[in-house]
């Protein structure tokens, strides 16, 4: 490549801006001019976000292999109010293990200067200062990988290239029994099991909930079966107690199940390749041959193992015998989609015509199937049948703390449910530091505790309830109440502006350029998808659906001041290069919830950016 050609018009980069400061810098305030002569890769992410999370992962190998020209700065953009929270920013940092610096920025001021309009997004910042690539969505980091060489290359032949330590300082680690402890399960005589999340590991505990009996795990980020010394996990979270007295984890990074016999400790792999899914991969087939997507929880139903699939907006469920006699555990076992189309949102139905968002708590009974569905701040469940019904929740930006009647209240991005002896529903309401209870007779919400700290689940301990409280780092034991606590109504709507457009026609452009070196893959028919649609469904009056444009004509009903459109985008390239016989393909895909409001000045195009080079 001739490094001397001259990029297209270049945009100097705006000022990192953020109210709640620098994090991972050891107290040190940065601008843009601190950063001169280093390549700055900024990640505009939410901790709520599961996309974001894949990012998180995406970047350590690209950190580690370029860190001494690259500096990698997290740009916290809150969706949830509870996200808008400094000592929450603080906590998620240690808890994803983000080891670069992170500028908190609750008010969304930098997100507004970049003109960003997803999470996550990625903007790639040369040496001297200037914008050169945006990317929204995840599974771009092999072109920021490719884009970082040429410009170590230019930027060293100029004389503008500075190597060096970056500014990252990691925090002192805290002494406590547990770190961000994610999910528990009850055991057989009166134990608890408990994944701890950050350390990698899962912990014995006796009955009282504190009197730690054993660890399994090596507590090192990893992918290995072994003994309970040599095993290794990834951010493990979901557990399930099963029939044969094992129990199921969901290996959330790994993006595997892994089985642990609690008898010798011993540790296999049920299920996943430790491959993230992506959208063409197989969607059924042998257990360990199929890749899987951030399973957030587990819960035996019907025979099955139900995986609140999170990475990808699904149900899925394993079959231990593989539609054979075999044992649970013998290899036979096989995965497969069970509810969910992969889009981002919420539309009951039939299981294949459902939509989730992050489905991150499952709690089964004989009659239902319950789940926690975060993003959506909702409380769903699933029918014998296979078909998908809401108790409690709207869509993808409405939340708060809201009682009563189930059609008017509000949870904030729940993480757990747990079924309860009467037939009703405990919710582990995360953000709003409180356990919830829904009642299917009456279809009341109420409230049974707050002041817990991120509860992520809770498991029955007798007349008791044991909740995990994430960010207190420890199991809190509490009395179910006879009457609910009484907390004043919240409602929230995200802080995310709306989009001004004007009514009638809009003109949606994804806009997609394939990363330098690598075209458009044609070779099994069109290479895009573009799918469209909004809440209320009544804002579009034509335009909805799926097809391969990129672009497409809207017409909006002048009649819906304001809404929501749910776009979803995927395109597929490959390496361009006729001399290689195998040429490497990689899937970019992105959702966009896009609120809009209706008005004589806005515009008439709306353009999205799926990925972009050299801008």
């Amino acid at each position: 490549m001739d490094h001397s050609a001259p990029r297209r018009a270049r945009v100097r980069a705006p000022e990192l801006i953020g109210k709640g400061g620098w994090l991972n810098t050891g107290g040190q305030q940065y601008t843009l001019a601190d950063l001169r002569g280093r390549i700055v890769i900024l990640d505009f992410w939410t901790f709520c976000c599961i996309n974001c999370l894949h990012v998180l992962d995406e970047l350590r190998e690209l950190e580690e292999k370029h860190r001494d020209t690259v500096v990698v700065i997290g740009v916290h953009s809150p969706k949830f109010v509870h996200e808008a929270e400094h000592q929450a920013v603080v906590d998620a940092v240690e808890r994803y293990g983000v080891e670069h610096p992170v500028l908190d920025d609750p008010e969304l001021a930098t997100w507004k200067q970049y003109a960003v309009r997803a999470w996550p997004t990625l903007v790639v910042i040369d040496p001297e200062g200037y914008v050169v690539a945006q990317h929204a969505g995840e599974g771009h980091v092999h072109a920021i990988e490719r884009l970082v060489a040429e410009l170590e290359t230019e930027h060293a032949v100029k004389g503008t290239l500075r190597r060096g330590d970056g500014p990252y300082v990691a925090p002192e680690p805290e002494p406590t029994v547990l770190r961000f402890p994610g999910k528990a399960v009850p055991l057989p005589g009166g134990n608890f099991l408990v994944s701890d999340t950050t350390r990698h590991q899962l912990v014995e505990f006796a009955e009282d909930g504190e009197s730690v009996l054993r660890r399994i795990g090596s507590g090192a980020r990893g992918f290995a079966d072994g003994s309970a010394d040599e095993a290794a996990f990834n951010e493990p979270q979901g557990l399930a107690l099963l029939d044969d007295g094992s129990v199921v984890v969901a290996d959330t990074v790994n993006h595997a199940l892994r089985q642990l016999d609690l008898t010798t400790g011993e540790v296999t792999t049920l299920a996943g390749t430790g491959r993230q899914w992506w959208q063409g991969s197989p969607t059924s087939g042998p257990a360990r041959e199929v890749d899987l997507s951030s399973p957030w929880d587990v819960a035996w139903w019907q025979g099955r193992v139900w995986i609140a699939m999170a990475g990808v907006h699904q149900l899925w469920a394993y079959d231990p015998t593989g539609g054979t006699s075999q044992a649970f555990g013998s290899g036979g076992g096989t995965v497969a989609v069970s509810a969910g189309t992969t889009n981002e949102g919420l539309v009951d139905g039939p299981g294949d015509e459902a939509w989730f968002a992050q489905p991150s708590g499952l709690a089964a009974t004989p009659e239902r199937l319950w789940l926690a569905d975060s993003e959506t701040s909702a409380l769903r469940w699933v029918e014998p049948d296979g078909s998908v019904h809401t108790a409690v929740g709207t869509g993808l930006f409405d939340f708060g703390h809201r009682d009563g009647a189930a059609e008017q209240a509000l949870l904030q991005h729940p993480l757990g449910v747990t079924a309860l002896p009467d037939g009703s529903v405990a919710v582990s309401d995360t953000y709003n530091h409180a356990l919830r209870r829904y009642d299917p007779t009456t279809g009341e919400v109420t409230t049974l505790a707050t002041d817990l700290r991120e509860p992520s689940d809770a498991v029955l301990a007798g007349a008791d309830i044991v909740v995990v409280e994430s960010a207190r780092h420890r199991l809190t034991r509490l009395r179910l109440p006879e009457e609910a606590v009484k907390v004043p109504d919240v409602a929230h709507r995200t802080q995310r502006e709306a989009t001004e457009v004007t009514a009638g026609r809009l003109r949606l452009d994804v806009i997609f350029q394939a990363p330098a070196g690598q075209k458009l893959d044609t070779r099994y028919g069109p290479s895009t998808r573009l799918l469209v649609s909004s809440t209320p469904p009544e804002l579009l009056r034509s335009g909805e659906g799926a097809g391969t444009d990129l672009s497409r004509a809207l017409e909006l009903d002048p009649a819906v001041e304001e809404g929501v459109l749910h776009v979803s985008a995927m395109a597929a390239s490959c390496d361009d290069d006729p001399a290689n016989e195998y040429p490497a393909c990689h899937v970019h895909q992105q959702d966009w919830g896009v609120p809009v409001r209706l008005t004589e000045a806005g515009t008439d195009r709306l353009p999205l950016v799926l990925a972009g080079m050299d801008t």
